[in-house]
């Protein structure tokens, strides 16, 4: 994910000499930008604007006590389950955090993130992380804390959902007698194809939905399964989304 979001800052003009990437192995992986492969030996003189912590969750408690020496820069985290209050039990109370979430659609330019900031990010802080998160992506803010739970049960983990979907097509075509590579691929199309026309267009989802729906037809007998009341899409995504979001609650507790 690091690796996708510092594509994009390099494609909306980010001059690489601004960055450093701090890489074990001492690699950026990107042309022009300069890595060290560890905080440590990133230049005194270097007085950063804004430390991206793109580092696993688990890595977290040994990777993030060198940063704190750079206590004048806002401090981004796409760290799942990691809360506004451990960065501030970490950095201290005076650092300024914006916690982060964004989903894996950022690879390729799609992604949507949603961000949260303590008091201590100034308005310059929050432009500037919206900044650096829409370069890969629709970013959108919450004031609660509290709701990155849902997000991550939503966006977060939502890819899967479609990608689920989209294994779940195919196998129901090849059921319905189609050979299995054709059904992949038509399963793949489809999911791929109505996600760009939800993207472009300007109707609501379920607009899109009733405009190829003719009553009494096959679209029709496909949706009276999918959207019954008791065990349809619905209520089983709802569900879904419910044991993601209490298991978000349970790690970052």
């Amino acid at each position: 994910m690091g690796g996708a979001m510092l594509a994009g800052w390099l494609r909306q003009g980010v001059d690489p000499a601004d960055v450093i990437v701090v890489e074990p192995s001492g690699r950026s992986g990107t042309e022009g930008v300069r890595a060290v492969p560890g905080p440590e030996a990133v230049p005194a003189a270097f007085q950063p604007d804004m430390v991206v912590l793109a580092v696993k969750p688990q890595m977290m408690e040994a990777a993030l006590p060198p940063y704190a020496r750079f206590g004048k820069a806002v401090f981004l985290s796409i760290a799942a389950g990691k809360t506004l209050g451990y960065f501030a039990g970490h950095l201290g109370d005076t650092a300024a955090v914006v916690r982060a979430m964004p989903n894996t659609p950022a690879a390729v330019g799609r992604g949507m993130t949603v961000a949260v900031a303590n008091a201590r990010v100034p308005a310059a802080g929050r432009a500037l992380a919206s900044a650096l998160l829409s370069a890969v992506g629709e970013v959108a803010w919450i004031e609660d804390e509290a709701q990155m739970d849902a997000v991550t049960a939503v966006s977060g983990s939502g890819p899967a959902y479609v990608f689920l979907l989209a294994e779940a097509l195919a196998q129901a075509g090849a059921a319905a007698g189609l050979p299995d590579d054709l059904s992949a691929r038509l399963a793949r199309a489809t999911v791929a194809g109505a996600g760009e026309l939800l993207h472009q267009a300007a109707e609501e989802a379920a607009v899109l939905r009733q405009n190829v729906t003719s009553p009494g037809g096959t679209t029709f007998a496909a949706l009276q399964v999918l959207m019954a009341d008791a065990d349809g899409m619905t209520p089983l995504l709802t569900r879904a989304v419910a044991a993601a979001a209490e298991r978000s609650r349970q790690l970052a507790g």
